[in-house]
């Protein structure tokens, strides 16, 4: 593996990204009040971005004036979503495929997006970062960003801070 993985995502403080029902809108309208929470800035350093197909659906629900990625490689990794369903994505069928991909390509910084990538991505050590930005709400039940793991994930905490609106921002780098 030659690239690097850094998670970017916002999670409930009880460590949810989404309710039951997949709505987000918790996050999105108090998120207004911290601003973009470096999101921006962050997705300038990445040069792929890879999400799953609950993300990926989420993200096309937006609008095209929604799609943020530019010019960059983005990937979807999903067993249903048609290959040829949208020319801006390349559809991966499996991680061994997807990472073969980004090395060939020569990828460098990979931003996984979306809770059930993020923990295939955790499971396969491939995550070297993670940027959580906890909002000010408790939602009680949802998707939880972290799911099962076969052994501990060791973090050294970088940063923490206070983004306004009630918002905390953790930086972490996974120890190897």
């Amino acid at each position: 593996m030659t690239f690097t993985a850094t998670v970017f995502i916002g999670t409930s403080l009880d460590g949810y990204i989404a309710r039951p029902d997949d709505d987000i809108e918790w996050l999105t309208s108090r998120g207004e009040k911290a601003g973009d929470m470096g999101f921006f800035e962050f997705l300038a350093s990445v040069d792929a971005v890879i999400m799953g197909r609950n993300t990926y659906d989420k993200v096309i629900g937006f609008g095209e004036e929604n799609w943020h990625y530019g010019d960059r490689h983005v990937g979807v990794l999903s067993t249903t979503l048609a290959e040829d369903a949208d020319p801006r994505v390349t559809v991966y069928r499996t991680m061994d495929d997807l990472v073969s991909d980004l090395n060939e390509r020569g990828i460098q910084h990979v931003y996984p997006d979306g809770g059930r990538l993020v923990q295939s991505f955790l499971r396969a050590g491939l995550v070297d970062r993670l940027i959580i930005s906890i909002a000010p709400v408790l939602i009680g039940a949802g998707h939880g960003l972290f799911g099962d793991l076969a052994q501990d994930v060791s973090l050294r905490l970088e940063t923490a801070a206070d983004l306004g609106g009630g918002f905390a921002q953790l930086r972490y780098t996974v120890e190897k």
